[in-house]
């Protein structure tokens, strides 16, 4: 489940793929959304991470 903390890393860091206008939602380059839509994502991907190992040294 830690491999979950890697997909913000792969998704944000290869810039060319999110550095362009279009598509805009409400208004906001695809740029800038795209990059606000990872701060929950993460959120979840790093609650799910956590929920998944917080037993493993109870054993």
């Amino acid at each position: 489940m830690r491999i979950l903390l890697l997909l913000p890393f792969f998704g944000l860091l290869w810039v060319p793929f999110y550095n362009q206008a279009t598509p805009e939602l409400f208004g906001f380059p695809f740029f800038y959304w795209y990059q606000l839509l990872w701060v929950p994502v993460t959120a979840a991907l790093t609650w799910i991470a956590f929920r998944a190992t917080r037993n493993e040294g109870d054993e």
